[in-house]
């Protein structure tokens, strides 16, 4: 192992086991906040198919997962007001689902990053 060019800053010297608990932690923290994102996002489609397009809950929890997953909806919608909020909710519904599958895959690509750095410090 190499001297420490600094002294003023610690080397790291996690253990593997160290290691993949903090990946754990990293990734339940990310799947965490990515579900938490889904479910806020959701909800909001609930209620908006609910109070806008007048659907029962049935037909708003239906109509709200197939936009948020990308199918398309499924009632019929019958005024101008539940149009638009269709439209937004599925442009809205295209960010989230981004950004959640974003959140997710951060501490996989860290670790990733990580192994590429180990491997490059240990052929020097």
């Amino acid at each position: 192992m190499t001297p420490n060019p600094n002294p003023l800053i610690e080397p790291s010297v996690k253990t593997p086991a160290h290691r993949r608990r903090t990946f754990a932690h990293r990734f339940l923290l990310a799947l965490g906040l990515s579900g938490g994102l889904i479910g806020f996002s959701l909800g909001l489609g609930i209620l908006g198919y609910h109070f806008i397009a007048g659907f029962n809950s049935v037909d708003s929890i239906l109509n709200a997962s197939m936009i948020l997953a990308g199918m398309g909806p499924v009632g019929t919608l019958n005024t101008d007001a539940a149009k638009l909020f269709a439209s937004a909710y599925a442009l809205f519904s295209g960010l989230v689902l981004i950004s959640a599958a974003g959140i997710l895959l951060t501490p996989i690509f860290h670790r990733v990053l990580h192994r590429f750095h180990l491997e490059e410090r240990d052929l020097r």
